[in-house]
């Protein structure tokens, strides 16, 4: 059994006592205790503190020194209201290194903690007291009990503090192996309620006490140690307060002992063979718990790698949308300039060649299209229909004939006879169509059109909803606003010309994307990019993240290309156009659908 009680007496006399008893009769000077007690208060009451919480009571005192009356690593004196600890645990760490009210600072000395963990269990546990006269060895036998029964009661209150638990178990179980106070059978069943106790109880697992049980299973016999599982198993389900339940079953444990007859020849070396055997199931538990902390760890670094990422992810959204906001403010200039990517003005790559008043048929493209818009953001108004007992509202004559019913039987009327309709418009959501054209030297062909086509969109919005908005960019290398995102339609058409030698996707769409606010719901949402895109990986890599970015976020993206050769954009819809001039009736109907789709 266990070598040393973990719920002491008031029997147990205190340092001062025990050094003047000593030398009483010599006069020699008292003992010097092995380092000064003293530096050691602020840790103990700082454990006080902790233990408040451990133990759901604040009526215990903690005292931590070098050494302890019991011998025991620490000690529960219920009777004092007293938990004694071992300043040795904490080793190799100094007093000032030591600070337990901080939360977390346990984990500098897991196994100091599990052993104060194990000692709280006892305290908010152990609150049974054996009457005077009981039998020495049932009383032993109910304390071999209460450790894994005090264990398992604390892990129902706090799972969180299992792993404590598992690390005091090396500090309390092998030094009651190392020096036994009982031989033989008894020895055996001693280390069979200390290990496979904890096992059921929770702490240790079946897996890692393997070595333990077969060993035991092999000197008890599967019968007794079957008995002996029973009643600890019966032990755990004990109240706290049941002294008369707790020594009932240290009396059937004694009993088991007593008639069992060993199922052979108990082995001389049994000690050895036991303690090899609880090393075996301390090593597992190391190297499970090592395994855990791994895990834990990998986790941990998992998460905080995610956390890391998500914040830089963040912090380049929030740079992309300074940046957006500066270019398109850049590009919406008031004097309608062409700009280089870094906003600064670039007058000779100005691709506008001019204006012009529209023709007849645009006029009348713009004003089918608007029409269309119309008919596509058309919503029926919505009804909701409420009863009530009195009007307003229309009568129900069979509800009110009921309510009549019911208040001539004295029950209490429920029927409501009146109902009225609520008629609700259901908003038009505006449209949001931004227009990004290749001016490169290879769209000669798209200028026309698509100039054409801005300017149909751009009135159309404007006569459909006065909260629409259009813009239109040409972009080579540098940037240039052919129309604006005003709630006011462009009076002329603006023409321009196609003969540059790059290509700046990325920036015009960041431009519009901001501009048009095309990342933002509540509205028909296009953009619209007249290209052939051959471009070089990193303008395409640049153009694809943003267009993905804009799909994600519930905006249509169309892309238009006048020849075969031209090449796909990721993420986009692709609409080859062999007659450059049906680009306006393509960008009205891509236009009029994303005005039908945004319910």
């Amino acid at each position: 059994m266990s070598a040393h009680h973990h719920v002491q007496s008031p029997a147990t006399t205190r340092d001062e006592d025990a050094d003047l008893a000593r030398w009483d009769d010599d006069g020699a000077p008292p003992a010097q205790p092995r380092s000064s007690p003293s530096a050691w208060l602020r840790v103990g009451a700082e454990l006080g503190d902790r233990l408040v919480a451990l133990s759901g009571r604040n009526d215990l005192l903690v005292t931590c020194r070098p050494g302890t009356r019991s011998g025991a690593p620490a000690a529960f004196y219920p009777t004092l209201g007293e938990v004694e600890f071992d300043a040795g645990l904490f080793a190799p760490l100094k007093p000032h290194e030591i600070h337990p009210r901080i939360v977390g600072d346990e984990e500098r000395y897991p196994a100091a903690w599990g052993v104060f963990v194990h000692e709280a269990a006892h305290a908010a546990h152990s609150v049974w007291t054996a009457p005077a006269g009981a039998d020495p060895r049932v009383v032993e036998a109910a304390f071999l009990l209460e450790e894994s029964r005090v264990e398992g009661a604390h892990l129902t209150r706090r799972p969180t503090d299992r792993t404590y638990l598992r690390t005091s178990a090396r500090t309390l179980v092998m030094p009651d192996i190392a020096h036994p106070t009982l031989q033989g059978v008894e020895h055996a069943a001693g280390i069979a309620a200390l290990v496979l106790g904890r096992r059921d109880a929770g702490i240790l697992d079946a897996g890692e006490t393997r070595a333990v049980a077969d060993l035991c299973e092999k000197v008890l016999g599967a019968d007794l140690l079957s008995t002996l599982t029973r009643i600890w198993s019966a032990a755990h389900r004990c109240a706290d307060h049941d002294a008369t339940t707790m020594l009932a079953h240290a009396q059937d444990w004694c009993d088991a002992l007593d008639s069992a007859a060993p199922a052979q020849p108990v082995p001389e070396n049994l000690a050895d063979l036991l303690s090899g055997a609880v090393t075996v199931v301390m090593d597992n538990m190391a190297a499970n718990d090592a395994a855990d902390l791994a895990a834990h760890a990998a986790a941990n670094n998992a998460v905080a790698a995610r956390s890391r990422a998500q914040a830089k992810d963040r912090a380049q959204q929030a740079g992309q949308r300074r940046k957006a906001a500066a270019t398109a403010k850049s590009v919406f200039n008031p004097r309608g300039s062409t700009v280089n990517p870094d906003g600064t003005p670039a007058p000779y790559s100005n691709p506008v060649t001019g204006s012009r008043r529209p023709t007849a048929a645009e006029q009348s493209a713009a004003a089918r299209l608007s029409r269309a818009l119309r008919a596509a953001a058309y919503r029926e108004r919505t009804e909701e229909r409420t009863t009530s007992p009195t009007p307003p509202g229309r009568l129900n004559m069979r509800a009110a004939l009921a309510r009549d019913a019911q208040r001539a039987a004295g029950s209490i009327p429920t029927a409501e006879p009146f109902t009225h309709t609520r008629r609700r418009n259901s908003p038009t959501p505006p449209l949001r169509v931004g227009i990004a054209v290749d001016v490169s030297g290879s769209m000669r062909a798209a200028c026309g059109p698509v100039a054409s086509a801005a300017w149909i969109v751009a009135r159309a919005a404007a006569l459909t909803d006065p909260d629409s908005r259009t813009a239109t960019i040409a972009y080579d290398h540098d940037l240039t606003a052919l129309t604006r995102p005003t709630h006011r339609a462009p009076e002329h058409v603006t023409t321009f010309k196609a003969n540059g030698g790059s290509h700046n996707l990325g920036d015009a769409i960041d431009a519009l994307a901001h501009g048009l606010e095309l990342s933002r719901p509540g509205a028909g949402r296009l953009l619209v990019i007249v290209t052939d895109a051959h471009y070089t990986p990193d303008e395409t890599t640049q153009a694809v993240t943003r267009i993905k970015q804009l799909t994600t976020a519930g905006c249509a993206v169309l892309q238009l290309t006048l020849n075969k050769t031209s090449l796909h954009l990721p993420g986009t819809t692709l609409l080859h156009l062999p007659r450059p001039a049906s680009a306006p009736a393509a960008i009205a109907t891509a236009a009029t659908d994303a005005i039908r789709r945004t319910r």
